[in-house]
C-alpha cells in the first residue's frame, strides 16, 4: 500500500509521474550478505544457514531515459527478471537505470552469492520505488527469480532468509517458513576453503539419505548448529563429493564444525579466533584459496538518495 493507504499502482503512477516531471535521479545502495550451510536443504526440504560478514553491494542510478545498462556484475536472466517483476513497465519506459554489482562472495561455490545478490537487487528495486518495504516481498520477488532462473531446488529459502537476515536460520523451504531465527556468535571466524576443481556431483543424490538429514536439522532447530553442520559436512561428502578429509582435517585441527556449503565445493570452517592462523595455514597447503570471514546478524540495508 502507498503511504496514504491507496493502492500501490496509483502510488507508483504517481512516483513515475513526479519523475518524469521534474527529471530527478534517484540512487540507491542495497547490501546484503552472504551465508553458509548448517544443513542442506535438497534432501528433505527443510534448512538450516548462518550469515556470513562477505557481503554484495547493488547501487542502481535511475535517471530520465531508458534502458538498463550493468555498468559491473553480470544482467543475468535471474537479475533482469527480479527488475521487471518488480519496477512498472511505464517506470522502466521513462528512466534509465545503470547497474553495479559488487561482491565479495565466490560465485558457484556453495556460500549463497546467488541468494545475497538477488536479494540485493530485489532491494534496491523496491526502495527505488518506495521505501516501505515488506520483506517478504524482497525475498519472494528473489527466490522466484532464482527458481525461474534454476539456480535453486527448492527456492533456497534458508539461503535467502541467513543472507537477508543473518544469523542462524532453520526454515521450511517448500512452505517458505522461517521456523528459527537467532543471532549467531561474534567471537569466531568462518574460514573458508575454495578448491580449483568446482565439479559438483549429483544433488539429487542428497535424497537417498533424507531421514538422516531431518536429524541434522533437528539437532540445528535445537540450537546444536555445531553438530548439525558436522553431520551435513559427513553426510554431504559422502554422497556428493571427495571432500571429507579436508572437513576432518579441520575438525582435527580444533574447528568446531566443518561441513560442505551447499552444493559446494567450498568447505567451511567454523573456528575459534586462537584456532584460525592454524587452519588456514593447513588449507592454504591444498590446492584452491583460502578466505576468512566473520559472522554477521545484521539485517539486509538499503539507502535512497533523490537529487
Amino acid at each position: 500500500m502507498a503511504p496514504n493507504g491507496s493502492p500501490n499502482r496509483v502510488y507508483e503512477k504517481s512516483v513515475i509521474w513526479n519523475v518524469r516531471r521534474t527529471h530527478m535521479t534517484i540512487k540507491v545502495t542495497s547490501i546484503v550478505h552472504g551465508a553458509i550451510s548448517i544443513v542442506n536443504a535438497v534432501a528433505s526440504g527443510f534448512g538450516s544457514a548462518m550469515g556470513i560478514s562477505l557481503s554484495v553491494k547493488v547501487e542502481i542510478n535511475s535517471k530520465k531515459g531508458s534502458g538498463i545498462i550493468f555498468q559491473k556484475g553480470g544482467g543475468t536472466g535471474m537479475i533482469k527478471k527480479i527488475i521487471y517483476d518488480i519496477l512498472p513497465s511505464k517506470y522502466l519506459n521513462n528512466n534509465q537505470l545503470l547497474i553495479n554489482i559488487n561482491s565479495e562472495i565466490p560465485s558457484g561455490m556453495g556460500l549463497k552469492s546467488s541468494s545475497a545478490v538477488s536479494n540485493a537487487v530485489a532491494l534496491a528495486c523496491k526502495y527505488l520505488m518506495n521505501k516501505e518495504i515488506n520483506d517478504d516481498f524482497v525475498l519472494n520477488s528473489a527466490i522466484d527469480a532464482s527458481l525461474y532462473a534454476k539456480t535453486t531446488i527448492t527456492g533456497a529459502y534458508d539461503d535467502s532468509t541467513a543472507c537477508y537476515y543473518g544469523g542462524f536460520v532453520t526454515t521450511d523451504n517448500y512452505k517458505r517458513k522461517i521456523l528459527k531465527r537467532e543471532n549467531s556468535p561474534t567471537d569466531i571466524s568462518v574460514v573458508l576453503y575454495l578448491p580449483n576443481n568446482k565439479k559438483r556431483g549429483d544433488v539429487t543424490r542428497l535424497k537417498l539419505l533424507s531421514d538422516i538429514y531431518l536429524e541434522a536439522f533437528q539437532l540445528a532447530y535445537s540450537g546444536q548448529y555445531w553438530k548439525a553442520m558436522t553431520l551435513n559436512g559427513v553426510l554431504t561428502s559422502s554422497l556428493i563429493s571427495n571432500s571429507y578429509n579436508i572437513t576432518r582435517i579441520c575438525l582435527e585441527n580444533g574447528a568446531l564444525a566443518a561441513s560442505i556449503s551447499g552444493n559446494g565445493p567450498a568447505i567451511a570452517a567454523v573456528v575459534n579466533e586462537g584456532k584460525v592462523q592454524k587452519i588456514k595455514s593447513i588449507l592454504s597447503n591444498l590446492d584452491g584459496r583460502v578466505i576468512v570471514s566473520g559472522t554477521n546478524n545484521q539485517k539486509a540495508s538499503a539507502v535512497r538518495e533523490v537529487g
